[in-house]
């Protein structure tokens, strides 16, 4: 079903690993600190690396362009992992941008690892982990990771072993929050008997919603939602789709219409679309303003089936 009303600007987590309650186009929260309150709308840093998302771009400069351009716009949230490049992202992040603005999040994960082009391997054993937020410290050139995710689950690692070692990081004052990524429900439930978990990234877009269940139990437990490849393919609908119908409506780009139907489907949603081009991050971001009809807003859910 539609959700309706205003929805808000800003997102947060509280110390208990909640997302905090929205009042308006606000977000209130007594147990952290206003400066780390984050817009719905962030910019995920795996397209600033080379092709593949592997080794260096390019075209270098254009990505520390990007990458300052895009907390110019208003984005205080960058997510990020070792994995990407790897490396690379990370370094870039630092090369652009540190000393970072007052309130920038950089949100990073681990567990995945790279042993060549087009090759993801898991890897969440608790030594790796530990070394892996390490490793992110020192190319970020943070004391503290605001937002450290699990990469993946490993199938050879308990994910109660792996959430572990975080849980030590987080002891020692190395992360501030511990979220998920690629997980279903009962993974989230038994990393959460281990320690708060603010957050879940999963992929899903208008076209892709097999995460739909893990969107429901985010909404029901109050955790923050980070659709990745929130923009999608687009290649399974026709040329007269409701997204394209929207687009020429309101005079944008499909991309914008992608990202606006996410940010009205559900308070705990907080997109990440990246890209390597700044005309791009420009459009992404105008997609904040963009605010569909009721009607549009129906047409694309219907797309699901």
């Amino acid at each position: 079903m539609p959700r309706t009303g205003r929805h808000p600007a800003n997102v947060s987590w509280d110390e208990s690993g909640k997302w905090s309650r929205a009042f308006g186009r606000e977000i209130r929260c007594d147990l952290w600190s206003s400066d780390l309150t984050v817009n719905r709308l962030g910019f995920g840093a795996m397209r600033v690396t080379g092709e593949g998302i592997w080794g260096w771009p390019p075209d270098r400069s254009n990505a520390l362009k990007v990458l300052k351009r895009a907390t110019e716009l208003g984005v205080d949230l960058i997510d990020t992992a070792d994995a990407y490049g790897p490396d690379t992202s990370e370094l870039l992040i630092a090369e652009a941008l540190h000393p970072y603005p007052k309130g920038l999040v950089i949100a990073t994960k681990g567990g995945l690892t790279r042993p060549g082009p087009g090759e993801w391997v898991p890897n969440c054993r608790p030594e790796h982990l530990k070394q892996a937020v390490e490793g992110s410290l020192k190319r970020l050139r943070l004391e503290r990771i605001d937002l450290y995710q699990l990469h993946t689950v490993d199938p050879k690692v308990p994910i109660e072993e792996s959430l572990g070692a975080l849980k030590q990081m987080q002891d020692a004052g190395k992360i501030r929050y511990i979220g998920l990524s690629n997980v279903d429900p009962e993974e989230i439930a038994r990393a959460r008997k281990i320690v708060p978990i603010v957050s879940v990234q999963n992929r899903y877009n208008i076209e892709d919603r097999k995460s739909e269940n893990v969107l429901v139990y985010c909404e029901k437990e109050n955790l923050g939602f980070l659709p990745w490849f929130p923009i999608g393919g687009g290649g399974g609908l026709k040329p007269e789709n409701p997204v394209n119908l929207a687009a020429k409506a309101h005079g944008v780009s499909v991309y914008q219409v992608a990202l606006a139907w996410l940010l009205a489907r559900s308070l705990v949603m907080l997109p990440i679309p990246g890209t390597s081009s700044l005309a791009h991050l420009e459009d992404n971001v105008a997609a904040a303003k963009l605010k569909l009809t009721p009607e549009e807003w129906k047409a694309i859910d219907a797309i699901a089936g």
